[in-house]
């Protein structure tokens, strides 16, 4: 399947052959291709931009992750606790106990950015905290937001014009080479639906 960059990581669980596995997904810088098993069920959770695990650097899980250990059918290990692995209508209390528990955390200065609120701290500490609780700069996770949501209405019917427009591109090949970089498809193959499967969930639900 083909992987679309991405600003946000994850936990992803997953069944194949009488086994469950769990592990966290990092942001992804590019596209790329990912892995789907056959007869594999997936089923994730997708974090907010600027929430970050205690014990793990975000910065280290980009265009990567870690397999988490000890994973059972019912339950998952993560930060020196055992969790119960969360069903589809399970999954925003999981996230709560996590948050409770700190092993969530978020940095404030980082959501007043995000929330386009003005700081009095210098323009480096920002970049550097950031960085450090998303792994990406700024100006990468504009560009990667940007794409995807291009992708989105090119694959919902939109004129490549329209979305060039929309969305600020200087031209359709500038559009284009952004859709090579971080998607991995060309804007006709979005709109016709070919290329194969890609991970570009237009009904995605993201979990703070």
């Amino acid at each position: 399947m083909t992987s679309v960059a991405a600003v946000r990581w994850g936990l992803v669980f997953w069944e194949r052959e009488g086994r469950t596995y769990a592990s966290v997904s990092g942001p992804e810088s590019r596209t790329g291709t990912a892995p789907v098993p056959e007869g594999a069920a997936f089923m994730g959770i997708e974090f907010a931009l600027g929430t970050s695990l205690r014990a793990v650097r975000t910065p280290a899980l980009v265009d990567g992750g870690i397999e988490l250990p000890d994973t059972t059918r019912r339950t998952f290990r993560l930060d020196g606790s055992r969790w119960e692995i969360p069903g589809p209508d399970d999954a925003e209390a999981l996230v709560a106990r996590l948050v409770r528990s700190g092993v969530l955390v978020r940095d404030p200065l980082v959501i007043e950015i995000l929330r386009g609120q003005s700081s009095a701290v210098s323009g480096r500490t920002i970049e550097r905290r950031f960085r450090a609780a998303t792994g990406m700069t700024r100006g990468s996770v504009r560009q990667i937001e940007r794409v995807r949501t291009a992708a989105e209405m090119l694959a919902g019917g939109e004129p490549v014009t329209d979305v060039v427009a929309k969305l600020d591109y200087f031209d359709e090949p500038h559009l284009a080479r952004a859709l090579r970089t971080y998607v991995g498809r060309t804007a006709g193959q979005l709109r016709e639906g070919t290329g194969g499967a890609i991970a570009l969930d237009l009904d995605q639900r993201v979990t703070s």
